[in-house]
């Protein structure tokens, strides 16, 4: 993570596992959009700002999943810099137990409380308007995680993790969604902007996004086939998350559990709440059916 990307003269990125966003507002201060995945990643922002002299005043956070707020805890301590996330995302950076929780819909066991899917907590406040640069506009871009934003500064979009790469989607196919119907809603919504460069966390800058948010809204598609086609005779969560592993060749471990059975879960409910599916109680268990 040491590959620093000039934009222009105030906007850069390091190209990492995460995208950081470097934004110059003035000679000396910079903030952050994001902090990378742990420690680590930390400790290599604090290195390209001192190799440019930049004084970190402010980190920004899409959402508060924790390869975008490792370095948090480390860079405040560092340099005493605020953080501020939007949204019920403020609360989950300033208590990350929350995320590997809602994944498991418990207290998550050993297995799951690690820094993939669990960061240090960091001292956060609330996102508005009033504490941004006035040349950094907040894009709402919800699905993906609860109240997930990125940033429109100038013709720039940053545009967090509102997209998966091919080469990620074709890797693990089923990429993380919490709201499949808000996800596909601001795939739309990234499409219908006519211009810009777009930044995803997790996929190439590129100038023409249309493809690729093409290629991640026929991906729900075809989930969303696959998941009607399980469900043609009644069928519990487990059945249907063994049936997707098994069908993408996937491979089931505690991480994989939480983050695709939580996904397949959200897919569900947008099926029920399109009428759909159907929820069918026998001998005590849940079972899923196509309408």
């Amino acid at each position: 993570m040491n590959n620093l990307v000039k934009i222009n003269d105030k906007i850069y990125y390091i190209d990492g596992l995460t995208k950081v966003g470097i934004i110059k507002i003035n000679d000396n201060d910079v903030c952050l959009i994001d902090s990378g995945n742990d420690k680590d990643a930390g400790r290599k922002i604090k290195k390209i700002l001192e190799e440019n002299n930049w004084n970190l005043v402010a980190i920004y956070i899409t959402h508060s999943n924790a390869d975008h707020i490792g370095g948090n805890k480390y860079l405040q301590k560092e340099y005493g810099c605020k953080i501020y996330a939007y949204g019920i995302e403020k609360t989950f950076t300033s208590n990350t137990i929350l995320e590997s929780s809602f994944l498991y819909g418990g207290y998550p066991f050993d297995d799951l409380r690690h820094k993939f899917l669990m960061a240090k907590d960091s001292e956060c406040e609330y996102l508005t308007n009033d504490v941004l640069p006035s040349f950094m506009e907040i894009i709402k871009l919800p699905g993906h995680f609860f109240d997930m934003i990125g940033f429109k500064i100038d013709n720039v979009y940053f545009i967090a993790d509102s997209l998966s790469s091919k080469s990620v989607l074709d890797k693990y196919q089923v990429g993380f969604i919490y709201d499949v119907r808000e996800y596909l809603n601001t795939l739309e919504k990234i499409k219908n902007i006519s211009d810009g460069i777009f930044i995803p966390s997790h996929a190439e800058a590129t100038s023409d996004i249309k493809p690729l948010v093409d290629y991640n809204i026929n991906k729900v598609h075809e989930i969303i086939d696959k998941i009607l086609d399980i469900c043609s005779s009644p069928i519990s969560f487990e059945d249907i998350l063994k049936e997707i592993f098994t069908y993408y060749n996937l491979i089931m471990n505690s991480q994989q559990y939480v983050l695709v059975g939580s996904t397949i879960k959200s897919y569900l409910s947008y099926l029920k709440d399109i009428e759909k599916i159907e929820v069918i109680f026998e001998n005590n268990k849940m079972l899923w059916k196509k309408i």
